[in-house]
């Protein structure tokens, strides 16, 4: 008997299928001697968190239920190169291989697998630092354009929406902590609510 296989095929769009995907890997696993324990599809941007097939192969793996998992390509597999280190990590943790079609093994228990994982570690802080640069040029363009970020000065906006309703409990006998944990601001904020209702009363 040969190593358990999960074959994982994703597609991008509703208009698209995995129906070549899976005859490509069937073939393939065919080939290599695996026996194919079952076929996971999936219809996800390359960019989407939540993959729910992915997360089944994922919890087979966890569980030794599988030994290798199979994509076409990587892109099928990984959103991007930090994820796709991640996911190695994992699968290497729990002692299960990520081959691609094109014959590439992801083990990071052999000097090939070490020699991509070094490699894919350093294009994930690459990825990383582009990241942070394209937020760093995003937000200086957008300030540059007027756009404001964060609580402006002069905003309350917790205590705003709750003043009316502080004071009133506040006025009925509740201390600060009963007020804060019944409307689930803090007591400072109860306490801040109080107190500038105060100096608005006394007046100039």
């Amino acid at each position: 008997m040969g190593q358990r296989a999960a074959l994982y095929c994703r597609v991008s769009t509703a208009d698209q299928t995995c129906e070549r995907q899976e005859v490509d890997l069937r073939a393939f696993a065919l080939k290599a001697g695996f026996d194919v324990v079952g076929v996971w599809r999936e219809t996800a941007s390359g960019a989407k968190d939540d993959r729910a097939e992915r997360k089944k192969v994922m919890a087979l793996a966890q569980a030794r239920d599988v030994n290798v998992v199979l994509v076409t390509e990587l892109t099928r597999w990984g959103r991007s190169t930090i994820d796709l280190f991640h996911t190695l990590g994992e699968l290497q943790a729990w002692g299960i291989s990520l081959i691609a079609q094109t014959g590439l093994q992801f083990d990071l228990g052999t000097p090939q697998g070490k020699l991509i994982a070094s490699l894919m570690s350093v294009l994930a802080e690459f990825e990383r630092d582009l990241l942070r640069e394209r937020v760093r040029s995003g937000i200086a363009a957008a300030q540059a354009r007027g756009v404001r970020f964060g609580r402006q000065p002069g905003q309350r906006v917790k205590a705003d929406r709750h003043q009316k309703r502080a004071l009133e409990l506040v006025a009925a006998g509740q201390s600060y902590r009963e007020v804060g944990l019944r409307l689930g601001i803090s007591k400072n904020t109860v306490l801040a609510i109080v107190k500038r209702h105060r100096a608005e009363q006394a007046g100039p």
